[in-house]
C-alpha cells in the first residue's frame, strides 16, 4: 500500500475491502505489541489504544491481536518512539512532538505553536498531504505514522502563581511538550519535558512551577488543581494536538494488504473517537474544576503577543538550520495561510456571534 493509498484508506475507512469473512480466515495470525506514552488512568487518551485494539480484533476476526503496555511496563513513556524504531515493539502510541530533541521536524505531526486548529489539522493531514510529507520524514527513523486521536485545543496549564506579564515567565520552570519549549526558553522560562505520569509529583514537590497536560477531563483525573490553583488558557502551542500511532517500518512492510487496511481503518476510527470524546467530556469537567477551586485565567495580550513573535522567530531560525524541518514547514505554512483565510470568511464570524449571544443570555 502506498503512502497516498494509506492516507485515503484511513480517511474513507476501507471497510468494503474487509467485508468478506472468508478473506480473514485465509490470512495469517499476528500478535503485535504497542507501548504507550500515556497512563492507563486516562480513559480518553490511553483509551484510544484500547478502542483501536478492539476494532482491529473485529476487523480481522481475531487474526491480529494488539497487546498494549503502559509507560514503564516495557519502556518509559518518552522511550516509546525508540522502541518502535528499534523493533522492540511493533507499535508506539505517543506524541510525535515529544521527540523534537531528535529533530525539530517531529513537531509538525502533533502541533506547533499558533498552528492549525483541529479541523484544519485534519484537513492538512488527510487531504493536504500532511500524512505523506510526515511519513517521508518518519521513514528516516524506520517508522510509518498515522493520526491516532486529537485532543482539540488544549489549556495553557496549571500554575502555582499568577502569570500577568512577560517578566513573570523569566525563570519559570514549566513542564511543556514539544516545540513550545523553544519559545518559552526564548522568553526566559525553563521548559521541562516530563512524561505524563511524573508531572503531578514534580508539581507537588515544587520541582516545577507550572505544568500543562491536555485539558479539563484529563487534568481533573491527574489532580493538578490540588497543587497549582491557577488554570490558564489558551494553550497557544496546541490549538490542535494530534497523537500518533507509529509502526515499525519493517513490520509494516511485511504485512499483507488486508492487515494494512485494517490498521488504517481502525486508526482513523480511533482518531475520530478521541476528539469527540474530549469534546463531550471537557465541558462538565471544567465546571467541576471551577467548583473545586480552580481559578480560571487567560494569558494577557502582552504575553500572547510576545509568545507569537517569539514563535515566528524560532520557526524561521529552525527552518534556516534544518532542511527537514523547512521542507515540512514550507508546505504546512502555505496550507495554513489558505485555511486561515477561509475560516475568517465564515467560521470565525459565526462562532463569534453565537458565543457572544450565548454569554449575553447567561
Amino acid at each position: 500500500m502506498t503512502r497516498r493509498a494509506f492516507g485515503r484508506t484511513a480517511l474513507t475507512g476501507g471497510a468494503a475491502t474487509l467485508a468478506a469473512p472468508a478473506l480473514a480466515q485465509t490470512q495469517p495470525e499476528y500478535v503485535w505489541r504497542m507501548t504507550s506514552s500515556f497512563p492507563r488512568a486516562l480513559d480518553t487518551i490511553f483509551g484510544t489504544s484500547e478502542h483501536f485494539r478492539d476494532r482491529i480484533a473485529e476487523l480481522t476476526e481475531g487474526r491480529m491481536k494488539i497487546e498494549i503496555f503502559a509507560p514503564g511496563e516495557i519502556v518509559g513513556g518518552l522511550q516509546a518512539l525508540d522502541a518502535a524504531t528499534e523493533g522492540t515493539v511493533e507499535m508506539a502510541h505517543t506524541g510525535s512532538y515529544y521527540f523534537v530533541g531528535k529533530n525539530e521536524a517531529f513537531a509538525f505531526g502533533t502541533s506547533v505553536p499558533f498552528g492549525l486548529n483541529t479541523r484544519q489539522q485534519n484537513a492538512w493531514l488527510y487531504q493536504g498531504g500532511g500524512i505523506d510529507i510526515c511519513n517521508d520524514f518518519y521513514k528516516g527513523y524506520n517508522l510509518i505514522g498515522l493520526p491516532f486521536g486529537n485532543t482539540g485545543a488544549q489549556m495553557g496549564g496549571w500554575f502555582r502563581r499568577e502569570i500577568n506579564t512577560v517578566d513573570d515567565l523569566k525563570g519559570l520552570k514549566l513542564r511543556v511538550g514539544g516545540f513550545a519549549g523553544r519559545v518559552f526558553a526564548r522568553l526566559g522560562a525553563v521548559p521541562q519535558q516530563i512524561a505524563g505520569g511524573d508531572v503531578y509529583p514534580a508539581l507537588e514537590r515544587g520541582t516545577i512551577d507550572a505544568a500543562e497536560w491536555v485539558g479539563p477531563y484529563d487534568d481533573e483525573k491527574l489532580g493538578f488543581a490540588k497543587v497549582a490553583p491557577y488554570y490558564y488558557a489558551p494553550g497557544w502551542w496546541e490549538g490542535s494536538t494530534t497523537i500518533h500511532l507509529f509502526i515499525n517500518l519493517d513490520a509494516w512492510n511485511a504485512l499483507p494488504p488486508f492487515f494494512k487496511t485494517a490498521i488504517a481503518t481502525a486508526a482513523a476510527e480511533a482518531d475520530l473517537w478521541t476528539i469527540t470524546k474530549y469534546d463531550a467530556l471537557n465541558p462538565d469537567a471544567i465546571t467541576r474544576l471551577i467548583q473545586q477551586g480552580a481559578q480560571l485565567r487567560w494569558f494577557s495580550e502582552e504575553i500572547m503577543g510576545a509568545c507569537y513573535e517569539a514563535t515566528q522567530a524560532v520557526m524561521t531560525e529552525t527552518a534556516e538550520a534544518n532542511a527537514e524541518f523547512r521542507k515540512i514547514y514550507d508546505q504546512w505554512k502555505a496550507f495554513q495561510a489558505k485555511e486561515n483565510f477561509w475560516f475568517q470568511v465564515a467560521e470565525v464570524p459565526f462562532e463569534r456571534f453565537v458565543y457572544q449571544r450565548s454569554r449575553d443570555k447567561g
